[in-house]
């Protein structure tokens, strides 16, 4: 099995990062591919270069698979961030487009419905990213965070984003293209340490974040602490809510929208990437009005899923 590191040419903050990545030592030329892609290895990674829209390049796990006969075992992608608060910034987050309808044409790539695995690698990478961040003298002026899950494309491994904000000036700062790069070599063992945030399984506490904005800060508060483990967060345009016009909200069977859908995929898909966790859901409870938030725990007992308070996961 192999970590599939993918970066675009098109994108500075991608292409960035993956240059200062290949600087250090250890890579060889990888196995060629019928695709206009160069590849690399180290170890059991392989960093894997294109020049199109990163989130656009469907299923390249399974399609490197194909071309190599080597099994994915998860997938990070290399990214910029943009933010109307143009602040720079360094995040990670899950990708999956749960939200939206079949018919539905997703912005940014992906699959309407759909939740890909997250990477257990989130939460552990967070605070790495963060002590590098500290080391390297990007704090304070980068902010370190998490996102919301969101956005393409299509995967069938556990996958995650590692990105730079804000704007071109950002995308484009050595320092932070080489944090990331610390980030990956340090967090995938290539430095001859131990890997950060493999899971091996073993009855611990997963956040399912629920509502909140897209930089989900109620659900940052618990994960920036050792030990804790991140799924997928669903912020509140991931919940579209509707009151039948006949209901009173009282009942979450009262209440439209593909909020329902949008809970339960992320939830399975959280599952699944994390077999044998305890998956715990955390509300963001002031981001709802009380029947939003009486429907969705109600809907959450019924599929048999804990609400837990930041307590709950220490």
């Amino acid at each position: 099995m192999v970590v599939l590191v993918v970066a675009t040419a098109s994108d500075p903050a991608s292409i960035g990062p993956a240059a200062a990545f290949l600087a250090m030592p250890g890579w060889s030329p990888g196995p060629p591919i019928p695709e206009g892609m160069e590849s690399f290895t180290n170890g059991d990674v392989r960093l894997l270069k294109h020049e199109r829209s990163i989130i656009a390049e469907d299923d390249l796990d399974n399609r490197w698979q194909a071309a190599t006969g080597e099994a994915v075992s998860e997938v990070i992608f290399l990214s910029k961030h943009t933010a109307v608060s143009n602040r720079p910034a360094l995040t990670v987050h899950p990708i999956g487009v749960p939200h939206l309808r079949e018919d539905e044409t997703p912005p940014q790539g992906g699959r309407p419905g759909w939740a890909a695995l997250p990477n257990p690698r989130i939460g552990p990478w967070l605070r790495l990213m963060q002590k590098i961040a500290v080391d390297q003298g990007l704090v304070p002026e980068f902010e370190i965070t998490l996102e919301a899950t969101h956005h393409g494309p299509v995967t069938n491994t556990p996958t995650m984003f590692v990105e730079i904000g804000s704007t071109e000036e950002y995308w484009c700062r050595q320092d932070a293209a080489q944090a990331i790069a610390l980030v990956l070599w340090k967090g995938l063992g290539l430095d001859e340490g131990n890997t950060v945030g493999s899971w091996q399984g073993n009855s611990e506490k997963v956040l399912l974040g629920i509502g909140g904005g897209h930089y989900a800060p109620r659900h940052m508060d618990i994960v920036i602490k050792d030990g804790i483990w991140v799924g997928h967060l669903l912020s509140g345009y991931s919940l579209p809510m509707e009151v039948s016009p006949q209901g009173n909200g009282k009942s979450y069977s009262d209440v439209g929208g593909m909020w329902k859908h949008s809970i339960k995929v992320s939830y399975d898909a959280t599952k699944a990437a994390f077999p044998g966790g305890q998956v715990i859901a955390h509300l963001d409870q002031k981001s709802f009005k009380g029947w939003q938030k009486n429907a969705i725990m109600s809907y959450l007992q019924e599929l048999n899923i804990r609400i837990g308070k930041p307590n709950d996961f220490i």
